[in-house]
């Protein structure tokens, strides 16, 4: 229910003041479990993916924001659960899996961290375990606009335009190196931007 309240909610918000628009959804799987996987810059990113993924996303926060007991109920309720960026969370991994082998979808940033420049950033091999694992779709996701909608330090969102492109599902090869996956997601996710940089 906070989900939806939410979607509905930001999604007046960024068509209104972002000016949201999004290209690719029909490769969005209708049924059954994958992986979303996006470039990551800036703390809107998850809710924005979220807005326009026609499936409900479940995403891994640090688990230093459920330490707030508001902000932590807040969190489990649209989907969001706790991850230790310190170390290799079994855990986390574990809930993932399961999540998904339900047939939900989870939203993963190869790319583990924000990255200010602007530029895409080399990723984690965690993708690329989480798809050799579960052998389920990867859809990689271009944004475009975020950094500038809320830049690093702002607290508030500013008028700016926002662009999500979601490309072709990716099947990976199981007998490939983790990392070997990772590049080629994140491959997926460069060709994305280079594609519509109209």
């Amino acid at each position: 229910m906070l989900y939806n309240i939410g979607k509905f909610f930001f999604t007046l918000l960024f068509k209104v003041l972002c000016r949201l628009e999004v290209f690719g959804t029909d490769n969005i799987p209708r049924e059954g479990g994958f992986i979303l996987a996006g470039n990551h810059i800036s703390y809107l990113d998850p809710i924005v993916l979220g807005v326009v993924c026609p499936k409900a996303l479940n995403f891994m926060a640090k688990e230093e924001l459920f330490k707030n007991h508001f902000f932590g109920w807040v969190l489990k309720r649209v989907k969001a659960f706790p991850l230790k960026r310190s170390s290799a969370d079994l855990s986390a991994i574990k809930e993932a899996i399961r999540r998904i082998k339900k047939g939900e979808a989870l939203l993963l940033f190869p790319e583990g961290g924000r990255q200010t420049d602007g530029k895409l950033g080399l990723p984690q091999s965690g993708v690329g375990f989480l798809a050799a694992k579960l052998n389920v779709p990867v859809i990689p996701a271009f944004i475009r606009g975020t950094e500038l909608a809320l830049p690093q330090g702002a607290k508030f969102i500013r008028p700016h335009k926002i662009s999500v492109y979601f490309g072709k599902q990716i099947i990976v090869e199981r007998r490939m190196a983790y990392q070997d996956i990772a590049l080629e997601i994140m491959e997926a996710i460069r060709r994305l931007s280079c594609s519509r940089l109209n």
